[in-house]
């Protein structure tokens, strides 16, 4: 169903100088969150939409955490004051999260007027980029896209505090990355199931749609596969490729049946080939016990 969010569109929801979606998110909240008071809810809420800093790369550092590990909230309760997290997505059943994408949202920073092709709300947060080229145009690259996208960084900085993937298509090839990565370590997605390497007849954009921004596997790869490095004043973000996502979550699968009670304690082998990200895949084991 198409609805038009603007705000002097048929179904405003926003004023043209904020990129999240208040309403839909103070829904989520009180949906994930039914045990913790409404003034801890609107104080969790007043702490997403703040910048605590005037470092792109540290806001969004900040909102990571917040996605990942609850905002922290205090509140009274009884004759004492508890300390609570406050939820944003629900990870336990990723089919509660609300999906919603926006074709040519117009965000107005300063005098700066900009109009990203499609943004992946989930929850009301705008969590994905997509820069689309037309394949007609012979100007129409993946370049241009990704130039695309730094000049947005630059122009309208507070849609990107929020963001957890980039995507840029030319039409028919498709790559994703981080916030912080450069253009080569923008990468395809290239399997939907995890098992068979997609049909290269498929338009890659449909594979990376099917595959990774779905559900299930969109807030998996938040939660569990999203890592930030800081070298000095230097934050890196790093995203996982989709054959360290798929091999991670079937190797955690496995060592927990060989670890059960009645297991055999045989996890097995995890076997890389050079240049495949081993460390990185070792990383994201890790985190998923946690």
């Amino acid at each position: 169903m198409a609805i038009d969010i603007s705000p002097d569109g048929s179904s405003p929801e926003r004023a043209y100088n904020e990129v999240i979606l208040k309403i839909r998110l103070q829904e989520s909240i009180a949906k994930f969150n039914p045990s913790i008071p409404y003034e801890a809810q609107e104080e969790a809420l007043k702490k997403v939409l703040r910048s605590d800093s005037p470092n792109l790369f540290q806001n969004n550092y900040q909102f990571h955490k917040y996605l990942t590990e609850g905002v922290d909230v205090e509140y009274r309760k009884d004759d004492r004051i508890a300390g609570d997290n406050v939820w944003l997505i629900d990870y336990a059943n990723p089919e509660n999260n609300e999906f919603l994408v926006i074709n040519q949202l117009t965000i107005i920073e300063g005098n700066t007027n900009k109009r990203p092709d499609i943004i992946l709300y989930i929850n009301g947060m705008p969590l994905v980029v997509i820069e689309l080229k037309n394949a007609a145009s012979e100007n129409a690259t993946i370049q241009t896209a990704f130039q695309q996208l730094q000049t947005y960084k630059q122009a309208i900085p507070s849609l990107f505090q929020y963001n957890a993937i980039l995507v840029v298509s030319d039409g028919w090839d498709a790559l994703y990355g981080s916030l912080t990565a450069p253009k080569q370590f923008f990468v395809p997605w290239k399997s939907i199931d995890g098992l068979l390497v997609a049909d290269p007849d498929i338009p890659q954009m449909e594979i990376l749609a099917h595959g990774m921004l779905n559900k299930k596997v969109l807030p998996d790869l938040i939660r569990h596969f999203t890592l930030f490095h800081q070298n000095e004043d230097e934050i890196s973000k790093i995203v996982p490729r989709y054959h360290q996502y798929f091999a991670v979550n079937k190797a955690v699968a496995t060592t927990k049946s060989a670890t059960s009670h009645d297991g055999d304690q045989r996890a097995g082998v995890f076997e890389h080939t050079q240049g495949s990200g081993k460390s990185l895949t070792m990383v994201f084991y890790a985190g998923n016990w946690f």
